[in-house]
């Protein structure tokens, strides 16, 4: 149905030969009621795998797919940049390459909230794909369920964004990317919204190594907003923490060994996070992908 907003969505990918067609098809697998999808963009970042193949074979079956290829991995903000200096629209979406919608009314509840003129930015709601009987699958799962009880009360925008463009381009030496949209965003009068029925599907570490490796690399993206520019991210305040470990129990079950060490881990990589920091080694803006994260 053609209406009022049209968007762009943008899917960065590095070496997602395993995933990259799955995220296609579920954006073009979405009830569209309200809005258009004027392009969907590609932006493959030095893959060495069969991802820009995917991609380039998809093209003939959707009118409206666009591929960029980088010939070099310079990071997720460089290919986001590129996104941004090529689609047409006024609103953006980012998808990670390795996620898919939960389902097809996932982008509409996503895209709604722009019916307010003060929207800025609007974040979706990820749930992992992982099983919970392992502690790091138990592990994302109760992660994502305090994200989400923390968004409900303070926005954190993460895993699936649309935003309003207003000229913002991301520094290509970090790894920060929706925070920054967002605090410029703000800054520029606009307010955030978490949409909790925009539900996006991802895949969490499967081993300790690997979800501490995900979580120190995240938190270091986050250590460095709060150094350079003073912004707070939710997810460190204390007294929003205690009430989403409230709000996940309530969801999950009390189950205290998994959620020990489930919260054991998170500090733990908090410490190694902020140690690199005051280290000032510099943010990795390019990273080495988690690799049991790779099949949805």
């Amino acid at each position: 149905m053609s209406s009022g907003e049209h968007v762009a969505i943008g899917i960065c990918a590095y070496n997602e030969e395993s995933n990259i067609e799955r995220s296609i098809r579920s954006v073009y697998g979405q009830k569209t009621f309200g809005f258009d999808i004027d392009e969907v963009i590609v932006v493959s970042s030095g893959s060495t795998d069969g991802t820009d193949g995917i991609v380039s074979g998809l093209l003939p079956e959707f009118e409206n797919l666009r591929f960029i290829p980088q010939e070099k991995r310079e990071g997720k903000n460089s290919a986001i940049n590129l996104f941004l200096d090529n689609k047409k629209t006024q609103i953006a979406v980012l998808l990670n390459a390795d996620n898919a919608f939960g389902d097809e009314n996932s982008l509409s509840n996503l895209i709604k909230p722009f019916s307010d003129p003060k929207v800025g930015i609007v974040g979706g709601h990820p749930v992992p794909t992982n099983g919970k009987d392992s502690f790091a699958g138990f592990a994302s799962h109760m992660l994502w369920a305090m994200h989400h009880h923390v968004s409900e009360v303070h926005p954190k925008i993460g895993e699936l964004v649309a935003f309003r463009d207003i000229g913002t381009r991301l520094p290509v030496r970090t790894q920060s990317d929706e925070d920054i949209l967002r605090m410029k965003l703000e800054e520029a009068g606009y307010t955030g919204v978490y949409a909790a029925d925009a539900v996006i599907r991802n895949r969490g570490p499967e081993t300790v190594a690997d979800f501490i490796k995900q979580r120190t690399r995240v938190n270091i993206g986050e250590r460095y907003m709060k150094r350079d520019y003073g912004y707070e991210i939710p997810t460190w305040k204390g007294s929003l923490l205690v009430g989403a470990m409230f709000g996940a129990v309530k969801d999950m079950g009390f189950h205290p060994v998994k959620m020990s060490m489930t919260a054991a881990m998170e500090a733990y990589s908090r410490l190694k996070a902020s140690a690199y920091v005051m280290s000032d080694k510099g943010d990795m803006n390019v990273w080495d992908p988690v690799s049991t994260t790779k099949k949805l």
